[in-house]
């Protein structure tokens, strides 16, 4: 799992930054022992793959140990400053930020104005944060249908399709913001899609 991670990482980063990303990943795969997915799969599986996405963006290596590291202050009781004390401030800060960025919307207004996007990138100090959490959320939309209560699919869907693609348009992100839209109308609107691939296949 993380050979094929430091595959696309020996690419552009030097050695160095690259082992500091395998201490990061070490770290997360101890803080996440026994814990697992809705798949199934081990918990570290999922913040793997979040850095695979930011690798496959040439992200720089403070980003993909936030990426790995990013659920760890939320889901393991670690604080900011014992990953602070380990990795340094600004991956600390990276991985607080992402912990505390929570787009959680009330009603369908609040989520299509304008101005709770503009909110969203404010609340970001370092706009890596927001590539982490763009980078988490497609993991989770590439993996959603392991969630098997229905209300739950498409309530994420509903908020990918109206706060994170946007998001991702927003900052010119246009392959994301694709593969979001299309992974949340698959959800909202399975038959339709299901029409639209076959006649665009035929």
């Amino acid at each position: 799992m993380l050979n094929g991670l430091t595959d696309k990482l020996s690419s552009y980063l030097p050695s160095d930054e690259i082992t500091a990303i395998e201490k990061a990943y070490l770290y997360s795969e101890e803080c996440h022992v026994g814990q697992l997915r809705e798949s199934g799969d081990p918990y570290i599986t999922h913040p793997v793959a979040v850095a695979s996405i930011l690798a496959d963006m040439i992200m720089d290596h403070e980003s993909l140990m936030a990426a790995l590291l990013h659920d760890v202050i939320e889901d393991t009781g670690v604080t900011k400053n014992q990953i602070s004390r380990r990795f340094g401030r600004t991956v600390a800060s990276l991985v607080d930020g992402v912990s505390k960025l929570k787009i959680v919307f009330q009603s369908r207004a609040e989520a299509e104005a304008e101005n709770f996007q503009k909110m969203t990138l404010a609340m970001a100090k370092d706009i890596r944060v927001i590539l982490v959490k763009l980078a988490d959320r497609l993991h989770n939309m590439r993996t959603i249908k392991a969630i098997t209560k229905e209300e739950k699919r498409k309530r994420i869907a509903q908020e990918t399709m109206e706060i994170y693609a946007p998001l991702a348009d927003r900052m010119g992100m246009h392959r994301i913001r694709d593969e979001l839209e299309d992974l949340s109308f698959e959800i909202l609107n399975y038959d339709a899609r299901k029409l639209i691939k076959k006649r665009l296949d035929e």
